[in-house]
């Protein structure tokens, strides 16, 4: 199909291709006005929470509406002129196994959490998902190009990787479950729009893999190479995948996210996946001179331009989750009539970073 050269004549295409070009420059229209709303609106909310994630997704229909760029430009000429060129051709062969890696990428950082259950990866997690990537990408290069042995290996890292994007769901799902649970049982709600919010969201996710499993495993399926019904493959493939990521890019777009989303840790630690709820009191500056504790933490502004603009200073202290609090809370509450408690629940370690009013 395609000679030597950034460009050759002779090549004569059969009729059933007359509408690849059609259907490439459709998608590509679609994807690019997806691309830039999605990166605008990215950029109009980002300031919210999510804004990490949000610009880490933004690379996904950044990489497919460049693919089908090259695509169409390889297929017009190469229909209209016969002059089909090589370098564009390599050019949509490269695209398109970087946005299936930058797709695959994206959907284990989901899963594991980012910017939902923490703010950024563990070593360990960040090292897995380096290795996914990058085997996922050899194996994608060998199976396109028809490297003997290849389509097990690729088959295999598809059933790896659906293991551990699936098994990390589970995982999340099981902590937000068990936080719902301890928030119904102490009857402490402060946190239930947060923890249910993010629930939902990775219950939808799961779902949404679930579709891609079935997807890759009807496409491995396929194997009817007939040009007869080449463009309707296409035409099928592509709206599926817009689909797909359409769905997913509006369960993570950027929104008015339920009050107390963004608490959460740093990073994921070893250990118990799930942390009792934790206690802060509030107390202006001169009642807490003559306050003294081991068993609290004093927190810190999360933003200096907010610390200034401030007229009432307002110390906000966090009590450690291993700490009896009961007691102690009521006690101090007891004799300072200016504090009050606020029960915050999340995951895996306590927060230090409050505002101070």
């Amino acid at each position: 199909m395609a000679n030597s050269g950034s460009g050759s004549s002779g090549v004569r295409l059969d009729e059933s291709f007359r509408a690849v070009p059609t259907v490439y420059l459709t998608f590509l229209s679609i994807w690019f006005v997806s691309a830039f709303s999605w990166t605008a609106y990215t950029y109009k909310n980002r300031h919210s929470q999510c804004n990490k994630l949000q610009w880490t997704l933004t690379s996904v229909p950044l990489m497919k509406a460049l693919q089908l760029m090259l695509s169409f430009l390889f297929w017009y000429p190469c229909y209209n002129f016969q002059a089909c060129s090589l370098w564009m051709s390599f050019g949509v062969y490269v695209t398109g196994v970087l946005f299936q890696t930058a797709a695959f990428v994206s959907f284990l950082l989901i899963s594991h959490g980012y910017c939902i259950m923490c703010e950024r990866l563990s070593l360990n997690e960040r090292r897995t998902t380096a290795a996914l990537a990058f085997v996922f990408y050899l194996t994608l290069v060998g199976y396109k190009a028809c490297v003997p042995y290849f389509t097990v290996l690729l088959l295999l890292n598809y059933f790896i990787s659906f293991y551990v994007i699936f098994h990390h769901i589970s995982q999340n799902l099981l902590v937000l479950r068990e936080q719902l649970s301890i928030i119904e049982n102490e009857d402490v709600h402060t946190m239930h729009d947060a923890v249910y919010k993010k629930y939902t969201m990775f219950k939808k996710f799961q779902g949404a893999m679930q579709i891609v499993a079935m997807a890759e495993i009807v496409i491995c399926m396929n194997v009817d190479d007939s040009s007869e019904n080449y463009w309707i493959r296409i035409l099928i493939r592509e709206w599926v995948q817009f689909c797909i990521f359409l769905y997913i890019g509006w369960i993570f777009k950027s929104q008015d996210l339920a009050p107390h989303f963004s608490i959460m840790p740093a990073t994921k630690c070893k250990g118990e996946t799930l942390v009792p709820p934790t206690y802060s009191i509030e107390m202006d500056a001169a009642t807490f001179k003559e306050f003294s504790s081991h068993e609290w933490h004093i927190g810190v502004p999360t933003s200096s331009s907010h610390y200034q603009s401030s007229k009432d200073e307002v110390l906000v202290i966090i009590q450690h989750p291993g700490a009896q609090r009961s007691s102690k809370k009521l006690d101090f509450c007891s004799h300072n009539t200016e504090c009050y408690v606020v029960s915050d629940l999340h995951t895996n370690s306590y927060s230090n970073q409050v505002e101070l009013h």
